[in-house]
């Protein structure tokens, strides 16, 4: 093992670098979560099934990202982040590239449903979590902040041209577009990134001393099922997963995958929709990595709170904003919508942190199960939802009445009681 060096030694520290290949990692794999919406229309006209059909295998895709995670986060420990983060990269493209064949709705819900779910469950936010808590003490909430908003700027990225891709030449080069895209942070993965500060001889960014990489966790997906029972047994724990349910509900499940068809309905070109949530992106950076700074800095329950009860009111305007054409009320709704979308991320990751511990990534990784369980259940309810009453609206008053609930369970978590010292007798 290099000789250990104080964290002071660098001019800028390795984590830094670390945490740039993880911005441009989660990058290069968010193209996937670009598509589902972009595809329901096409796919819907091309093969005649239904929208509750597509759903069904976008909620398949939703939740076994969330259901992954915590193992992957295990397996982290395990084999280390370079080999479990290649692997789930290729296992993306593999699955984007197989929708191209694809004559059955069977094989959508395989190939773009568990394939795609499973590699898109193995990096995103437990990929981000691993990443912080091994190679950062100082700064946490802004670098959790950083790596979540990448994946809104890969939305921004990818989304743009995937809609331009599917209007003019169909929804078959978009799916190769994500695979080629994914493929391509392969190499990048495995030349520049290292599991753990101890490799290159260095502390974590702002530790005083150094900490020794540990031994390789055996078991994980044992690992991942004990920590689960333990932390169930907790009430911060049902909270963070109920809060972080409808966060998922609100925005992968309900905005991500169904805005697009719903301004669709209110006769907006695609194109132009697409543009919307890819001004999303843009100040979801933006009010994501605001939310870190303001995580290291505030008190996380009533930063949820805050973040849920702002969301839950733009939710219940949007159906009156939906027209033909982009207007002011709008880009209002859109910018304020993008400042709210991952801000959760930070405060609920820094409350897994405090309760939980060394276990907290792999907690989170549950936590983010029940996300894309919720965002799992509104993609397909949305869906029926829009094939039984021929609208979203019922779909987004709903959503808006689910983030209030949010708001107030947020402010219920306890503070975790410091234990003060004995007095000597």
């Amino acid at each position: 093992m290099p000789a250990p060096q104080t964290p002071s030694q660098p001019r800028i520290h390795r984590a830094w670098f670390v945490a740039a290949v993880g911005f441009v990692t989660i990058i290069g794999a968010a193209a996937f979560s670009s598509l589902p919406g972009l595809l329901i229309e096409p796919l819907h006209r091309e093969f005649d099934w239904s929208r509750g059909t597509i759903g069904f295998a976008v909620s398949v895709n939703l939740a076994l990202y969330g259901l992954t995670a915590p193992f992957a986060a295990a397996l982290m420990d395990r084999f280390g982040i370079r080999r479990v983060v290649a692997c789930a990269l290729t296992v993306i493209a593999i699955g984007s590239a197989l929708t191209v064949t694809m004559t059955a709705a069977w094989q959508l819900i395989l190939f773009w449903g568990v394939l795609v779910g499973l590699g898109s469950g193995s990096m995103a936010l437990a990929f981000a979590a691993t990443v912080t808590n091994r190679w950062f003490v100082a700064r946490r909430g802004l670098v959790t902040g950083i790596l979540t908003a990448a994946g809104a700027s890969g939305q921004l990225v990818f989304l743009p041209f995937l809609s331009w891709l599917v209007e003019n030449h169909g929804w078959e080069p978009a799916s190769i577009t994500v695979a080629l895209a994914a493929l391509a942070v392969v190499p990048f993965v495995w030349l520049l990134l290292r599991d753990h500060p101890a490799d290159v001889g260095l502390a974590p960014y702002g530790a005083s001393a150094f900490v020794p990489k540990p031994a390789p966790v055996q078991g994980a997906a044992r690992r991942a099922v004990k920590v689960l029972f333990s932390a169930a047994r907790t009430g911060p724990f049902w909270l963070l997963a109920g809060t972080f349910a409808i966060c998922g509900a609100s925005t992968n499940g309900l905005v991500k995958t169904h805005f697009v068809p719903a301004a669709h309905d209110a006769h907006m070109p695609v194109q132009a929709a697409a543009g919307l949530l890819a001004v999303i992106g843009v100040f979801d950076v933006i009010g994501t990595i605001a939310s870190g700074w303001f995580t290291d800095r505030f008190e996380a329950r009533r930063l949820l709170a805050v973040y849920y009860a702002l969301r839950g009111i733009s939710l219940l305007f949007l159906p009156l904003l939906l027209a033909p054409s982009v207007h002011p009320p709008m880009v209002l709704f859109i910018v304020f919508y993008g400042l709210d979308w991952v801000a959760t991320v930070p405060p609920t990751i820094a409350l897994c942190r405090e309760y939980f511990g060394e276990d907290s990534a792999i907690v989170f990784g549950w936590v983010l199960a029940s996300h894309q369980v919720g965002a799992a259940l509104v993609a397909f309810l949305g869906g029926l939802a829009r094939d039984v009453f021929g609208s979203y609206d019922v779909v987004w008053y709903a959503s808006g009445a689910l983030c209030a609930m949010a708001a107030l369970m947020a402010l219920i978590i306890q503070k975790r009681p410091t234990r003060k010292p004995e007095m000597a007798g």
